[in-house]
């Protein structure tokens, strides 16, 4: 079996990493394959760091990244996969609310001929209500075969490979992952109560940027894909628009012979917008094809595709 690299985001979580390194060393001993731990400094303000490097030698299989200040989930678990040697990556979070042992069970799944294999959390947790709202719309906007986006996961390599993932949107991997034709699923996984501090990647000032990110990913994934059909569209319908109040104006100006400034206005607007809408799609082309281009020159330096 591939080697399978377990990357952990850890944001000031001092007093949880000696305890997670002894529960990961204890699955890793009974594993039926080769396992590395990365963990990652997520700019912490506590020992986090150090309590990782003073592990070290006492545990080969780990390796530690440190970012310079706070960057996220996201940006913890991408630098984590460019340290990581494995084919098989797991983003597991540091604060030992999963247990090691769904790791192997989720990768067990893997070799069942999925791309990736996602947790479904079972047990009470914070949040649960926008939660299920949140992974509600992602099933609906996605089409997702899963019930959970925001668990823990494990993944082939080439999932991760095949798109660019921004800031906070390690919450939809899932969602990428299935638009591009890989095959997902999930495993019911029991939430364990968190032992030291708070939640570190959560707060309600993230609702609002979730539910953002959720359009921002579907503009992505569907009408990116082909801008111009989208906003020429758009601009087509805005133009048509203004042809006809146009032709109101003039029947108003010259038959009727009442002129509206308002109108006029109103045909200006639409004939401009409608422009501009052209414009969008032709520069989002432009995009795409640089997007595919480096999609392609990705395939080419990527030994695992």
């Amino acid at each position: 079996m591939d080697k399978v690299s377990v990357i952990v985001p850890a944001y000031n979580e001092e007093e949880s990493i000696p305890i997670l390194l002894v529960e990961l060393d204890k699955m890793i001993r009974s594993a039926p394959f080769e396992t590395e731990v990365i963990i990652v400094d997520d700019g912490s303000t506590d020992n986090t760091y150090r309590a990782a490097i003073d592990l070290k030698e006492k545990y080969g299989f780990l390796k530690v990244g440190k970012l310079r200040r706070n960057s996220g989930k996201t940006e913890a678990f991408v630098t984590g996969s460019e340290i990581a040697d494995g084919d098989i990556l797991v983003i597991f979070d540091a604060d030992l609310q999963y247990l090691p042992s769904d790791i192997v069970r989720l990768v067990e799944k893997l070799s069942e001929g999925y791309d990736m294999v996602t947790g479904w959390k079972q047990g009470k947790y914070k949040k649960r209500i926008i939660s299920s709202i949140y992974n509600s719309l992602s099933r609906w906007l996605f089409k997702l075969p899963i019930h959970d986006q925001n668990s823990i996961k494990v993944l082939r390599r080439e999932v991760l490979d095949d798109f660019a993932l921004r800031k906070d949107w390690h919450r939809y991997i899932v969602a990428f992952a299935v638009n591009n034709g890989y095959k997902v699923t999930e495993l019911k996984v029991d939430l364990q109560p968190r032992k030291y501090g708070e939640e570190k990647y959560g707060g309600l000032g993230r609702i609002l940027v979730g539910l953002l990110d959720l359009v921002a990913v579907k503009f992505q994934i569907t009408y990116m894909k082909k801008p111009m059909l989208y906003f020429g569209f758009i601009g087509g319908i805005l133009i048509f628009l203004a042809f006809v109040v146009g032709i109101i104006a003039l029947y108003l100006r010259y038959v009727l012979l009442r002129g509206y400034r308002p109108i006029l206005y109103l045909v200006i607007f639409l004939g401009l917008s409608g422009f501009l809408a052209f414009i969008l799609g032709f520069l989002g082309e432009a995009v795409v094809g640089i997007k595919d281009e480096l999609r392609m020159i990705r395939r080419e330096r990527n030994p695992h595709k």
